[in-house]
């Protein structure tokens, strides 16, 4: 029942490692995603009809990106279910001695779990802001190549709606340099994280083994105090015998 029940929580163990790492390596593509898209569609303002398609233009993005949500709010779901089997399994009344360690096990994978669906809520927020942003900024551009198409001349105010637009195309690349530092900054964290989740793993399996090496420390000095006192009652017993020689 024992053996069962153990192999049961490294079955969900290993489920939510999986399911962690595939959310891991979906999450940067998706958040390389995101940078590519502010830097093909908006910089390059190539999402206009009339424009030459890209290798990887604004709509196979937004498929894309629709795309990869679903797939990492599937595995959030699937990991989620993961964490509410481990939670059930470590209130089973068979599992107390060792429910201060498995709830140590379980909210670490509830940390994870919650750093991973704030950083895709984050990401997709970002995206769905600089689609927004671009919309309007092509709007504005399809306004202005109208008028210029209509009026066939470059009046006053016709240059100052280019110059306002000019202002704004490079307020939106100070924008998107500070997107681009800010993703690099998260890989620079992610990749530390991993680095931290490895130490954590290595310092919970070496505090695993310590109940296991004090165990056996106990059994040694137990070991070594009963023959301290096997061997004195055997000296014991020579010295009565040597006494009553003695006294014969």
């Amino acid at each position: 029942m024992a053996a069962g029940s153990s192999n049961y929580w490294e079955d969900l163990r290993k489920q939510a490692r999986q399911l962690e790492n595939e959310l891991d390596l979906k999450l940067v593509s998706f958040s390389k995603l995101c940078t590519s898209y502010s830097g093909t569609a908006i910089r390059d303002g190539r999402r206009d009809s009339s424009d030459t398609t890209p290798l990887l233009n604004g709509s196979s993005q937004d498929r894309m990106f629709d795309t990869m949500a679903v797939e990492i709010e599937q595995l959030l779901a699937k990991l989620t279910g993961v964490n509410d089997k481990m939670a059930e399994y470590t209130s089973t009344p068979g599992v107390t001695s060792l429910n201060a360690a498995l709830m140590h096990t379980l909210q670490r994978h509830r940390d994870i779990l919650q750093d991973y669906t704030h950083e895709f809520n984050k990401t997709k927020a970002n995206f769905i802001a600089i689609r927004e942003r671009e919309d309007l900024l092509g709007s504005v551009r399809k306004d202005i190549e109208s008028y210029k198409s209509g009026s066939g001349v470059n009046n006053r105010r016709t240059e100052l709606f280019l110059k306002e637009h000019d202002h704004l195309r490079n307020s939106d690349r100070l924008i998107e340099d500070t997107i681009s530092i800010a993703m690099a900054t998260k890989e620079n964290v992610t990749s530390q994280r991993g680095v931290l989740k490895t130490i954590q793993s290595k310092v919970n399996s070496l505090a695993n083994r310590f109940p296991a090496i004090n165990s056996l420390v106990q059994r040694l000095n137990l070991r070594k105090r009963r023959d301290t006192l096997i061997l004195g009652g055997v000296i014991g017993v020579c010295t009565i015998l040597l006494l009553l020689y003695a006294f014969h």
